[in-house]
């Protein structure tokens, strides 16, 4: 019988377990080791049983048992250990304290999804699991970030399997007072809402509910509340589901509802309100947009003066290597909701449809794209990693198509991850063996190849043991009876070349290239003396069938009696998962089709666990492998056919566990240890170690853009007079411009020159109403291929020299020959000023006709 309504009935913790609240509710728990066996200690068997939920423990522990720990000294002592070692973690000065003071007071962060732990299933899959560690890696870290995002009522799909391995969906009801949250409330203890206009004269309110990541409030939108229509209530339903309204109306909550829920954040519990926002893929690009309108209509700035201020204080990170990824609507629908009797006095529609227009060459002008409108509203913006940076500043290279691809203002800061999440306590027990006796490039002395490889064994182990368990949980939901699972006993082995592949399954992550000569693959797993045994997860999403096609493929290929007990496809993929998946691997694998992973940090996540890569050079990997700490998989990128690029890319990828990976695991001494391949183990985590920490990237993020966008933005808030200088000049600046030309070049007529000679360049320009200090003439100079066009070009300014009779300026330059073979240059003249992010922020170049 179906209940007709759901409550939620809370423990009422015992006066002197109080502190255990404060434990829960604060989401360091998912990270910290010690308040976890706390939690364990309550009941051991509870808190296998409710997944390692917190929540659930408390909320199903017995009152008779919780009175018992009330009364006991030994309990009650380690509680307050806890407690207070979380208050230390909260209030002691940490790295950012001691970092910069040129640092902004206050970051706000923007995502659609975030992992932080599978008690709160509000992820998909890397973006969200990478805002997640952003969050953790900035408390542990002491930088003051503000996360918003949306709460999913049925956040994403639980993942099952048919009897024929396709993939069902499953959306369970998320309640947030079953979760490790708090509703942000007024001072009057009133619930704290937000509003969004609509169109129609319809409104969307928002409830915010705080998640408190260590140091960091994480804000969660949630429109399922009595304030709203049924419509209205379901646009916080469900995770990248619905119509492109529906994604839209999401888009609109996050970005516009977000800066709003940031600001009654900072009034009611006094946080400094943000210098710096950051928009974390294109989705949060509206929140842009509501910060020019705060500007213009509470401030009273002109639209360029309040544009100018926010792209200042913006930074914009793109995840994505294809146009595919990016949310583009069409443009009549983001006018119908932004426009009409739902416009901003001080935002007209017309303003807010050329931000995100591709009204360049190639674009498509009927589309509002949110990247390019995320660029637009950024003075600094990156891509995931060096490789992925340069596929972004090609795909977005039309919009500053005066300059060369490698001037697109597109930086990279590469990934990390959050090792106190991923990495496995017997890790980092391993680890802080190592440091104390000199760090891990000290390690051969300090821990043996015994312990580290007997350490691995056990985590294979355990893996076995936890993916029989989930392999039996998913026949059964296959329709399968306990008689027929027995053989389910004997799958994998904890002393066989396990290798993982784990991650969303669109079709360029290539799950089933594995599956090309499925003949030779099933000689790897049988193999008599080197077998290998492959652990896999994923999850397509539930409108791609074809990547469902791909996991029933690889399912049923598993599913082979003959070698079910070597390969194993898991349901479900999630953080609770993983934790246990990337320490028992040996080998992480990871086929994408190069260059489309944008980062790929599951082997980061491996390489932490002391595990080695076998991937395309693509992503990160592209960057730090070093033919040490995994193997390459050479790549085909340029073959035409798919087909044939997926036959040689496979091909040589069985090779390499034939002839290179097998034989090296399977060396072992009179000792049973690989000692080759414990070496490699070793170099793995003490040369990445430091790289993929996200630790590591959040300082990146600190230094290289945050600081820098601080520093932008309080230039431009003496009152807002520089904000409302440098809009003015630019509109002198894009008025004077048709006007501005390169009329005359002059240089040494020899056309072949000795290295180590100057090069000796007059330019003859025309300035129309603009000055010599409003621009920046420069030769651009370097090697040149055969069509004359220039390879990795190079700037150097020239001077003023002296002013023409016709009002024109000749300038002067020098360039060093440094380089031989065949050269070239031009000249050129952008607009300059000390305000302006980098020479390309107007797009605007004159060139030699």
């Amino acid at each position: 019988m179906r209940a007709i309504r759901r409550l939620m009935v809370r423990t009422v913790l015992p006066e002197p377990l109080a502190a255990l609240g404060d434990l829960v509710t604060n989401l360091r728990w998912s990270w910290h080791q010690p308040t976890q066996e706390l939690f364990s200690a309550v009941e051991p068997r509870l808190w296998a049983e409710v997944g390692h939920d917190p929540v659930r423990l408390l909320g199903e522990v017995r009152p008779e048992r919780l009175a018992e720990l009330a009364a006991d000294p030994a309990f009650l002592g380690l509680v307050r250990a806890a407690h207070d070692d979380l208050q230390q973690y909260l209030t002691e000065a940490r790295w950012y304290q001691d970092h910069d003071g040129r640092a902004p007071r206050g970051v706000a962060y923007f995502s659609p999804e975030f992992g932080i732990t599978h008690v709160l299933p509000q992820y998909s899959g890397g973006l969200g699991i990478l805002a997640g560690d952003h969050l953790k890696a900035a408390s542990d870290l002491g930088v003051p970030i503000i996360g918003v995002g949306l709460l999913y009522r049925h956040g994403y799909f639980v993942q099952s399997l048919s009897r024929e391995g396709w993939q069902q969906e499953r959306y369970p009801v998320v309640d947030p007072d079953n979760l490790p949250l708090v509703r942000l409330r007024e001072p009057d203890g009133k619930p704290a809402h937000i509003t969004v206009g609509m169109p129609g004269g319809r409104v969307l309110t928002a409830a915010v509910w705080v998640a408190q990541v260590g140091r960091v409030p994480l804000l969660l939108l949630d429109s399922y509340i009595d304030d709203n229509g049924p419509a209205e209530r379901d646009v916080t339903d469900r995770l990248y589901g619905g119509s492109r309204e529906h994604r839209l109306l999401q888009e609109m909550l996050l970005g516009v509802g977000g800066v709003r829920a940031v600001r009654a954040y900072c009034r009611i519990t006094g946080a400094a309100a943000p210098e710096v926002f950051h928009t974390n893929e294109g989705h949060a690009g509206f929140l842009g947009l509501e910060r020019i309108r705060e500007l213009v209509e509470e401030r009273g700035l002109t639209y360029e003066a309040a544009l100018e201020f926010t792209r200042a204080g913006t930074v914009f990170t793109t995840h994505t290597p294809v146009p595919a990824g990016i949310d583009r609507f069409p443009l009549d629908l983001v006018e119908q909701h932004f426009g009409g009797d739902n416009a901003s006095p001080g935002l007209p529609v017309e303003q807010i449809l050329a931000l995100g227009t591709e009204d360049y060459e190639g674009g498509d002008r009927s589309v509002f794209n949110m990247a390019v409108m995320g660029l637009r509203l950024a003075s600094r913006a990156n891509g995931v990693s060096t490789l992925h940076g340069e596929v972004s500043r090609g795909m977005f290279a039309g919009l500053w198509a005066s300059f060369d691809q490698r001037e697109v203002p597109i930086g990279s800061i590469t990934n990390g991850v959050h090792a106190p999440t991923w990495v496995a306590p017997e890790i980092l027990r391993l680890e802080e063996k190592a440091i104390a006796g000199g760090g891990w490039k000290a390690a051969t002395a300090t821990v043996s190849d015994a312990d580290l490889w007997s350490t691995k064994r056990a985590l294979r182990a355990r893996l076995v043991e936890s993916a029989r368990t989930r392999l039996r949980y998913s026949w059964h939901g296959r329709g399968a009876g306990e008689a027929e699972l027995g053989w389910i006993d004997d799958v994998l082995d904890p002393g066989i070349l396990t290798i993982g592949f784990a991650r969303r399954v669109p079709s360029y992550k290539r799950l089933t290239l594995m599956l090309r000569d499925a003949g030779r693959l099933k000689a790897l797993l049988l193999h008599p003396e080197r077998p290998v045994q492959f652990v896999i997860a994923g999850k397509a999403h539930p409108a791609d069938d074809g990547g469902k096609r791909m996991i029933q493929e690889m399912v049923r290929f598993a599913d082979d009696p003959e070698i079910r007990h070597r390969i194993v496809f898991l349901p479900d993929y999630g953080i609770g998962m993983a934790q246990a998946l990337y320490p028992g691997c040996d080998v992480w694998l990871n086929n994408p089709l190069r260059p489309y992973e944008a980062c790929g940090t599951s082997g980061m996540k491996a390489a932490l666990n002391a595990g080695l890569n076998l991937s395309i050079r693509d992503g990160w990997w592209d960057e730090w492998s070093d033919g040490v700490n995994g193997w390459d998989i050479p790549s085909a990128e340029g073959v035409d056919d798919p087909s044939y690029r997926d036959e040689l890319e496979a091909t040589a990828l069985y090779e390499l566990l034939e002839n290179e990976i097998g034989p090296r695991f399977y060396d072992v001494d009179g000792d049973d240890i690989p000692r080759r391949w414990v070496e490699q183990l070793r170099h793995t985590l003490t040369t990445l170690g430091p790289k993929v920490q996200a630790t590591r990237m959040v300082r990146d993020y600190v230094e290289q853009l945050y600081t820098p966008a601080a520093d932008s933005s309080r230039s431009l808030n003496s009152d807002f007079d520089g904000a409302v200088s440098l809009a003015d000049w630019k509109e002198q600046v894009r008025a004077a411009w048709p006007l501005v030309r390169v009329d005359h070049v002059e240089t040494t007529t020899v056309d072949t020159f000795e290295r180590g000679q100057t090069l000796q360049v007059h330019a003859f320009v025309t300035l129309g109403t603009l000055t010599p200090s409003d621009v920046s003439v420069q030769v651009v100079h370097g090697p040149v291929d055969d069509g004359d066009n220039l390879r990795e070009p190079a700037v150097t300014p020239m001077t003023m020299s002296e002013r023409q009779d016709d009002g024109g300026y000749r300038f002067d330059g020098e360039v060093p020959l440094d380089r031989t073979g065949a050269f070239g240059y031009t000249v050129r003249v952008v607009p300059k000023h000390p305000l302006l992010s980098d020479d390309s922020e107007l797009g605007l170049a004159a060139l030699p006709e």
